[in-house]
């Protein structure tokens, strides 16, 4: 199958839960005793006489001529005529006349089965620029005819097909994505001229075709992560394409010429503009200073963020002013849709006057004259959101559950557990899980929830995968005592509101209890951190940490809601040392002889390596298969002297039964165990479980063990690695911001205006998790620290309007009062267009979507409240600064110019206006 996979437009495929080919080359005792034999000998011929090696070239007048040794085997009846031993009287004696030669697989315990039947997995993945798609279509056409191509009895089946999930979930995205799309542009023709709103609406798709471009240049693909970072995005990239198309239509308004109105709308409104889409994107930054597994999933968002807000800068500075040059230009508002759209403008436009009127203006008045009750009022919010998180009312995760569309139980049994004693093991699980599949579908019309099953006996490919996946390397990962049994189950929108974890708790309360099993565990989760509960125990007597490790064990087994208690010390298999005795040494063996030559015999010697196909099999010489299954028959083997004299193995050597360790882990120089476990949030809280932890338990351990030493791993470590590089990142993202801010401005202390509505942003995302009973997540920390950037743009804004409106001698209160009445339309636009890009994810109901849901409810209730931060909060603040100096005496330059300065400013603008004619 291989092969003729090779003949599609697959390039990289490997096998998995098969045996690798090998040629062994069998030989009894008595036949290396009958001959006068040894393994290096025989070993040493299949080197010698199968090989091919270049030789040099000639140099004749006909040109070069390659010379070469011909003479490598590569069929398991071709060794059979290796000569062992050649007489000057002509006999020869051929590995074929004292060995049997097995052409077939190594001796691996490793097999599969899939829906009971006996089965082999085909991997194959996508190299270089395939992409992942495409190549599920070629296996997907090749699985369609292939049962023509093999033998009777064999079927060929497809089996987690990685590139089906991923499309699912891109169509799912996509299919939000068009839904924000609409509700951006209704959003839009509600507050906007139609015409101004169908160009912003193209600058989308343009800033999105540029990112589009960029993408492969700077490493990214098109995956779940990246096509929801298209989603953020959506409702921000508008924002400065609101403001620019404004400040021309105000220009054009009051009686500037169409492409006059442009130029000098656009460059009004530059500035601020161009520092506002800074500022978002050094919020954004920080998702790309998260190491490990976490900083590979979120770094992606930034990549599609980062290029499409600068896409539409260029968009909105040159490209919209272009568009909007004629003044007076109304074709498309003739049109039915146009006049719709000045209805809907007309009622909407009459509501929002009489809204700014009768209640903003109002309001705004009275928060001005109470300006230290408005602030005070705003900081007991802050307060009680901070609160409610600490005291543990809103529940933290540090990664919300992936939904998959696989269950994955995997059992490890203690070591030198036989590949049929694991096989039986694993079968309750399967029964187990028949019983599952039962109880699911006895109400249910139609497929069943259970598509396949395919239990793998001598590895845990689940584990591998993820510890691959979290930037680690696998180990011990493979032998007789592992397994796993992996249930594929129907593509979640067919499930209903069934998920994988419900599934996978019912199916753990249905498994019997597996006598002997050093570890059962069941996961439904795409994608994890680590375990829930992971404490690494370290000290320098091993025997010390298995008790302390038992001890902490126990204790953990008495928290409620904590499953799957379990801890990384395996006892190794059962061994048989040996040692070499004094009077061997007297015939002149040595231990390295002894090991040597017992190696042989039940290991093998790799006699030589072939590369036959796309496969390197090993030529190996060792006993028959049947010399090689007890104590007896290492007891009757013979030990060959230097001087080539036969010894029976008892006389030389010294044999000891002992248990070994499987594995030793070492923590900076001493010896370590990690006590891990699961927590059922269903439950229990999980900062409740740490907290028993950290004030009882871990102290306790400290006292009655004072030598072992303890730390936090897995997904503690994770979570503490994240929240510190989040932490970080978020602290540089604010200073960027201040200086970012600080240079339009000229000014120390307006960017902390400007910057006050950011604390306040989670007091959004905060309530947004309460009204959606949602808990807190790393997910969400992360749509906090992106809506720093969004919520300060409207501030920077409104304040520059405001300095602007001082300029022209308005009174401070006149100024906050006019600035805030001509910003509040823009302010609710561009809050409006980023909470409608949002809202179909915010609604989605699938169990894929759930992962993705909690950043944009951060996002999305978060930038509606900074939207009363902005028209109510920052004329407060503005307002009470400027009481604090005059109660000082101090001469603030609020305004970065003098009256005369700004005519002066003004002048030259126009005079560069009339150049650019």
């Amino acid at each position: 199958l291989e092969q003729l996979l090779a003949e599609t437009d697959v390039t990289q495929a490997e096998l998995a839960s098969a045996r690798p080919y090998e040629v062994t080359i069998e030989i009894a005792e008595e036949s290396l005793r009958r001959y006068g034999l040894s393994f290096d000998q025989v070993a040493r011929a299949v080197s010698t006489s199968s090989l091919d090696l270049p030789g040099g070239s000639l140099e004749t007048r006909e040109g070069d001529i390659l010379i070469r040794t011909v003479g490598q085997r590569y069929r398991g009846e071709e060794f059979t005529t290796i000569p062992i031993v050649a007489r000057p009287d002509g006999t020869r004696l051929t590995v074929g006349d004292v060995a049997t030669v097995v052409d077939g697989f190594a001796d691996e315990d490793r097999a599969a089965r899939f829906n009971e039947q006996p089965a082999v997995q085909i991997r194959v993945f996508r190299s270089g620029d395939q992409d992942a798609t495409g190549v599920s279509a070629a296996v997907k056409e090749f699985v369609a005819t292939a049962e023509e191509r093999v033998p009777e009895g064999i079927s060929v089946s497809m089996w987690q097909d990685n590139a089906r999930l991923l499309k699912s979930r891109l169509d799912l995205l996509k299919r939000n994505a068009a839904y924000g799309l609409l509700l951006v542009f209704v959003v839009l023709t509600l507050f906007l001229r139609l015409r101004l709103a169908m160009w912003i609406s193209v600058g989308i798709g343009v800033s999105f075709f540029g990112t589009f471009l960029v993408m492969p240049m700077i490493g990214a693909s098109m995956n779940m992560i990246t096509a929801f970072g298209f989603i953020v995005v959506l409702g921000i990239v508008v924002d400065d394409a609101i403001v620019v198309g404004e400040s021309i239509f105000h220009d054009q308004e009051t009686g500037k010429p169409g492409l006059a109105g442009a130029i000098s709308g656009a460059r009004r409104v530059t500035v601020p503009v161009f520092f506002a889409v800074g500022t978002t994107i050094a919020a954004f930054w920080p998702l790309m200073m998260i190491p490990g597994a976490q900083g590979k999933l979120w770094s992606q968002i930034p990549y599609v963020v980062i290029p499409t807000l600068a896409f539409s800068l260029v968009e909105s500075l040159w490209i919209l002013p272009a568009h909007l040059r004629h003044h007076g230009d109304h074709h498309g508002d003739r049109t039915i849709l146009g006049w719709g759209a000045r209805k809907a403008q007309s009622v909407f436009g009459s509501g929002l006057e009489r809204f700014t009127r009768n209640a903003y203006l109002p309001s705004l008045d009275f928060a001005v004259r109470q300006r230290y009750l408005t602030v005070s009022v705003f900081i007991a919010s802050f307060i009680l959101v901070v609160g409610i998180i600490g005291g543990g009312h809103l529940r933290f995760a540090f990664m919300p559950d992936v939904e998959a569309d696989y269950v994955v139980a995997d059992l490890t049994m203690p070591r030198g557990t036989t590949v049929e004693q694991t096989s039986e093991a694993l079968r309750q699980v399967e029964s187990a899980a028949e019983r599952l599949r039962l109880e699911i579908d006895g109400p249910r019309d139609g497929a069943s929830v259970f598509r396949n099953v395919l239990t793998t006996v001598g590895e845990q490919p689940n584990v591998t995968d993820q510890q691959t996946n979290a930037g680690g390397t696998a180990s011990n990962l493979d032998g007789a005592h592992l397994g796993e049994v992996n249930i594929e189950l129907a593509p979640s929108e067919e499930r209903g509101d069934l998920s994988s974890e419900e599934i996978a708790k019912r199916w753990r309360e249905l498994t019997a209890r597996i006598p002997g099993a050093v570890e059962l565990t069941f996961n439904a989760s795409l994608f994890t951190a680590g375990d829930d509960v992971d404490v690494l125990l370290t000290g320098d007597d091993l025997d010390e940490l298995q008790e302390a490790a038992q001890w902490l064990k126990e204790r953990l087994g008495r928290i409620t809601g904590v499953r799957e208690v379990t801890d990384s010390f395996r006892a190794g298999k059962e061994e048989l040392r040996l040692t070499i005795r004094p009077e061997a040494e007297q015939l002149g063996l040595t231990l390295a002889d002894l090991a040597r030559q017992v190696r042989q015999g039940f290991h093998g010697e790799e006699a030589d390596r072939i590369q036959r196909g796309r496969d390197d099999v090993k030529v190996m010489v060792r006993y028959p298969e049947e010399a090689r299954r007890s104590i007896d028959d290492l007891e009757t083997m013979r030990i060959r002297t230097p001087a080539g004299a036969e010894v029976p193995f008892r006389h030389v050597a010294a044999v000891e039964r002992a248990r070994g360790v499987d594995a030793i882990q070492r923590y900076d120089r001493l010896r370590g165990i990690h006590v891990q476990a699961m927590i059922e949030s269903a439950e229990t809280d999980p900062a409740l479980v740490f907290e028993e932890l950290n004030t009882t338990v871990l102290p306790e351990l400290e006292t009655v063990y004072p030598r072992i030493g303890w730390q936090y791993k897995g997904e503690k470590q994770e979570q503490a690695d994240t929240l510190g590089a989040l932490g970080r990142g978020f602290i540089l993202a604010l200073i960027v911001i201040y200086a970012l801010m600080a240079v339009p401005f000229r000014s120390w202390l307006q960017p902390l205006i400007i910057m006050s509505a950011i604390p306040f942003g989670l007091v959004g995302a905060v309530l947004g998790h309460l009204l959606l009973d949602m808990e807190l997540s790393t997910v969400s920390l992360c749509g906090v620290i992106a809506l720093s950037g969004v919520v300060v743009n409207d501030n920077l804004v409104l304040v520059d309007t405001i300095n602007r409106r001082r300029r022209e001698g308005m009174p401070l209160h006149e100024a906050l009062r006019s600035a805030g009445a001509s910003r509040l339309r823009p302010i609710l636009l561009t809050s409006l267009t980023t909470f409608a890009g949002l809202t179909p994810l915010l609604l989605e109901t699938s169990l894929q979507a759930k992962f993705m849901v909690p950043m944009a409810v951060s996002l999305g209730f978060g930038i509606l409240f900074a939207t009363a931060i902005s028209l109510m909060l920052v004329p407060v603040i503005y307002r009470i600064l400027e009481d604090i100096f005059r109660l000082f005496g101090i001469d603030e330059r609020w305004i970065a110019e003098t009256e005369e300065e700004h005519r002066a400013a003004l002048a030259e603008a126009e005079l560069a206006t009339e150049h650019s004619w």
